[in-house]
């Protein structure tokens, strides 16, 4: 967030005796191109009793036009505007590529557009000399304009003319010095005779103390500053007009505020009207204030600033411990990729190909750290609104007296290290684990992918498409067809042993039982979920409550 800067600006003219006023043209409003936020503006003349019409020129400036009905002895202009200095970077923009390097040539229908301004007046001896200096070979456009926007400050001295008017570029050259106006209309017609659409802008200029003193080269400003300021703006195909002051070497940035950019200097004079002869005695006032300045790193908090946090802070707790409010606090750390910065997983996607495997290597880490004998479980997560699924989740578990709850880690497969399992290899495994509880494998039940639902899912496909390669518009929907047609219907999706505690054997044990269906199968409900949240538990031999297993927990 920007300083909020105001600007306040006065221009009085009193008058020996009362005179007539012809139409005053006023160009002090912010053009519509300014890149500034103006987040308010107020234009305030005297005397009151006026005609006013706001209207915007050729060249879509506004301009105020007032019109006075009686003599006046006072003539004054007040204007006060609120702008919002955020930051501007003045190398944010974009050249076609035809116009990358110079020279280039415009195409036709933008010569026609441009025409007002690609005119330059005729160049003298001393303009002819400078053109001549410069590059003749193919150079990139912006480094060409950058080099010399700081080549014009460097050659000419800055001067603060109080005379009216413009130079000629000749003037300038000649005498290697000028106000900003007339270093301005000679960059412009520097660029004009190089082919280049170039115009003159007059505008606000606001410049801030810094927060720190440069290291390397002047600070700048040691006070907060605004005044009536120039510069030029060159059209780059592409980009659209691109502001250079040649006062300070620099690209125009958020402290340059245009008031009326023209093809000539003629028509951005903030002031144009005619008056009858008369001592006048003229009054000028410009200052710029810090309306909303935020804490930065560069200009922190002030040690009163903070007193008066903590007060504010300390009177938070007494009210908080006199109401009796506890506090909890949980934690949900988020990490990125150290070596992607880009990716949508580290950005905005809840998942991608490589969080997995980050999350894999984190909490191992966490493990060997904190919980050298914890659990590792791997499981489901959250399920948001909206998301067909629900998120994964690894975990770890473990006991705050230090036994270890699982001694060996590597027991837990590591995501790095996917290995391919088939359902045979399931097969096996829940075999071997009913043999080590003590249960015969009839109890194992094989378990199948829906086909009716899979049916219908088919028999819903345009006809010109194969299962296998669906096309739907969801990746979700076309990788789960895929995924189960690919594998089959007939085939096993994995193994299910309904197991529990038997409290009445002595010495304890397990007990199982054979789970039938009516359709003979024992067919998954549909999703990509594990198996275990996909059993028909519902499709179960009903049973009545007074013959539920009760499980009673032992006598701590």
């Amino acid at each position: 967030m920007g300083i909020k800067a105001a600007i306040h600006h006065l221009t009085r003219y009193r008058y020996e005796r009362p005179v007539s006023l012809g139409p005053q043209i006023i160009r002090l409003r912010p053009a519509p191109h300014s890149r500034t936020p103006i987040l308010s503006y107020s234009l305030k003349v005297t005397p009151e009793k006026h005609f006013i019409n706001w209207q915007q020129d050729a060249h879509s400036n506004w301009l105020a036009r007032y019109v006075f009905p009686e003599k006046v002895t006072e003539f004054a202009i007040e204007v006060d505007l609120l702008a919002d200095l955020s930051v501007v970077n003045p190398f944010d923009f974009f050249v076609e590529e035809y116009a990358d390097h110079l020279p280039f040539t415009l195409p036709d229908d933008l010569k026609v557009d441009l025409a007002a301004y690609l005119e330059p007046e005729p160049a003298g001896p001393a303009l002819k000399a400078f053109l001549k200096t410069l590059p003749t070979h193919k150079v990139k456009t912006v480094d060409f304009l950058v080099d010399l926007n700081a080549r014009l400050q460097r050659e000419t001295r800055y001067l603060i003319r109080l005379e009216p008017g413009v130079q000629t570029p000749e003037e300038t050259l000649s005498l290697q010095s000028g106000s900003c106006r007339d270093t301005s209309w000679l960059l412009v017609q520097i660029l004009r005779h190089l082919g280049l659409a170039a115009r003159f802008v007059s505008g606000y200029l606001i410049q801030l103390k810094h927060d720190l003193k440069a290291l390397d080269g002047p600070s700048g400003t040691e006070v907060d500053f605004t005044d009536l300021h120039a510069w030029a703006e060159v059209y780059l195909p592409g980009a659209g007009w691109i502001g250079f002051d040649p006062t300070s070497g620099l690209l125009t940035g958020e402290g340059h505020i245009p008031l009326a950019a023209t093809p000539h200097y003629r028509s951005a004079a903030p002031i144009v009207g005619g008056v009858e002869p008369a001592e006048v005695q003229f009054d000028f006032e410009m200052t710029v204030t810090r309306i909303d300045e935020r804490p930065r790193i560069t200009l922190p908090f002030s040690d009163e600033a903070w007193e008066r946090l903590n007060e504010v802070g300390e009177m938070v707790d007494r009210d908080l411990e006199a109401q009796d409010v506890r506090l909890t606090m949980g934690g949900e750390p988020t990490f990125v990729s150290i070596d992607d910065y880009q990716s949508e997983e580290w950005n905005t996607a809840a998942v991608g190909p490589t969080k997995r495997d980050r999350a894999d290597v984190l909490i191992r880490r966490l493990r060997e750290k904190f919980a050298p004998g914890g659990m590792l479980h791997y499981g489901q997560g959250k399920w948001y609104p909206g998301e067909s699924l629900p998120r994964w989740t690894f975990s770890l578990f473990w006991r705050r007296d230090g036994k270890p709850v699982w001694r060996n880690p590597d027991l837990i497969a590591r995501e790095t290290r996917r290995t391919h399992t088939t359902t045979e290899d399931a097969r096996r495994l829940i075999e071997d684990f009913a043999d080590r509880l003590g249960l015969s494998s009839d109890y194992v039940t094989t378990a199948y992918e829906d086909p009716a639902h899979w049916l219908m899912k088919e028999a819903e496909l345009p006809e010109n498409v194969d299962p296998s390669n669906s096309r739907l518009e969801n990746a979700e929907d076309r990788a789960r067809i895929a995924r189960v047609f690919e594998r089959g219907l007939t085939k096993p999706t994995g193994y299910v042993l309904p197991v529990q505690r038997w409290n009445a054997r002595a010495g304890g044990g397990w007990i199982s039982e054979r789970w039938g269906f009516r359709r003979g199968k024992l067919f998954l409900a549909p999703g990509d979920s594990p198996m275990g949240y996909r059993l028909p538990l519902g499709s179960l031999p009903y049973v009545s409550a007074g013959s539920y297993p009760y499980i009673y927990p032992a006598d701590p």
